[in-house]
Formats: structure tokens, C-alpha cells, sequence
């Protein structure tokens, strides 16, 4: 054997295979380059099997029967945003599902859409569906106002109660001794308001850690402190 030529040989597969722009044949039809709206991306098939009926993976088959043009670069053109191909390509790389704060769920789920992936338009879909459920649940919350007030002024307040306030309950703090004919009674009137939690102040929500009075005034152990206004 011609351990030179052999050896020859060997060298100009390396030289050929193995130099920085051009990676080793062997590897060649493992990696796919995508080039969505500008911006590269380099992925390996094994990553698009994923799911085997996506446009991505179905893309890069070599009798796909989707056309797409190339750049020069060899890389497949996609008139995508690239801003949210990256949560697509991420889940395909290790299924789970992880969108940046600066994204939009529904634009996660178009792209999954139009590729096509099954399992992921489905966890867009739940993800969707808790983001607008939550607020639902906890963002409503009652802020209680205490006003104290003459038994003569009752009325009055009542009737000029700010809208979206209700009155809640009314306790009397008044003697009860009359000594005279001009005294009137004290009260305290609770009134709430419902808010979202995008409408609430710092002083509206310290409002909400009152606690809402339930008991008759003979039983009221922590006075509130009076407001003399109301909204």
C-alpha cells in the first residue's frame, strides 16, 4: 500500500471538509439556515422533526413539495417577523413554551399558525386563555370609606353620594344619654366602591385593608377614622 498517497488523500478531504466557511460534508444535510425577514437562523433537521407536518420541517425536506426561493447564502427566504420566530424555533429545540415579556401571545400563535405546529398552537392557545381569565378573577376589588356624620346630615349624604358608591352599613356612635334636646345622634356610615386594579390610587388601596365593619356598634372595639368627604 501506498501509505503517501493514502495519506494524500487523506489531507485533502480534511483541507476540503474542514476549513471555517465550509463544514464537513458529513454534516451538511443535518443543518438547515433559514432566513426569516432578515435575519439568520441556523437549526439542525433533527429540531424541525419536531413535528414532521410542519412547514418548517416539511421546508427542508429534499423532495419537499413546498417551493421556496434561497438567498445567496443557500439559506431558505421566509417573509416572516423574526422578532417572533424565536419563541417558534426555541420550542421546537426543547418543547416548552417561553415568550419574552415584550411579546404579544396572539402574535406567538400566528406564527405557529402558519407553520403549522400542532402541540404548540395549543399551548399559545391555554396561555391565552389564562391571561385573560385572571383578571377577571383578581383584579376587581372594594374599597370601603367610613364617614362620620349627624344624624340631621343622613339624608343629605345619601342623597349626594358620588356614583359607583353604595352604602354598606351604618352604625350609631352617638350616647346613648340624651341630655338635651339640640343633641343629635353620631353615626358612622360605611359606603364601597368597586374598582379594577388598574383604576386603583395609593390612597384607594390602602383603603381596601380596612376591614369591612360587621358588627353593631356595641361590639366596635377599633373605632375608624372619620372622613369628612367622600368621591
Amino acid at each position: 500500500m501506498n501509505v503517501k498517497a493514502v495519506m494524500a488523500d487523506f489531507g485533502d478531504t480534511n483541507s476540503h471538509d474542514m476549513t471555517e466557511n465550509h463544514p464537513p460534508k458529513r454534516f451538511k444535510n443535518q443543518w438547515v439556515r433559514l432566513n426569516v425577514g432578515g435575519t439568520y437562523f441556523l437549526t439542525a433537521k433533527t429540531t424541525l422533526a419536531r413535528d414532521p407536518n410542519s412547514f418548517l420541517y416539511r421546508l427542508c425536506q429534499e423532495d419537499s413539495d413546498l417551493i421556496s426561493d434561497r438567498d445567496e447564502t443557500g439559506a431558505y427566504l421566509i417573509d416572516r417577523d423574526p422578532t417572533y420566530f424565536s419563541p417558534v424555533l426555541n420550542y421546537l429545540r426543547h418543547g416548552k413554551l417561553v415568550i419574552n415579556k415584550d411579546l404579544a401571545e396572539e402574535g406567538v400563535l400566528e406564527e405557529a399558525e402558519f407553520y403549522n405546529i400542532t402541540e404548540l398552537i395549543r399551548l399559545v392557545k391555554e396561555r391565552i386563555i389564562l391571561r385573560d381569565t385572571r383578571p377577571q378573577r383578581d383584579s376587581k376589588k372594594h374599597v370601603y370609606r367610613v364617614l362620620q356624620c349627624h344624624e340631621d346630615e343622613l339624608t343629605q349624604m345619601v342623597s349626594t353620594m358620588s356614583d359607583g358608591w353604595k352604602f354598606e352599613q351604618l352604625i350609631n356612635i352617638g350616647s346613648q344619654y340624651n341630655y338635651g334636646n339640640d343633641d343629635h345622634a353620631e353615626f358612622l356610615c360605611v359606603v364601597s366602591r368597586e374598582y379594577g386594579a388598574s383604576q386603583l390610587t395609593s390612597k384607594e388601596q390602602e383603603s381596601t385593608d380596612r376591614v369591612k365593619v360587621s358588627t353593631s356598634h356595641s361590639n366596635l372595639t377599633h373605632p375608624y377614622p372619620s372622613q369628612s368627604s367622600h368621591e
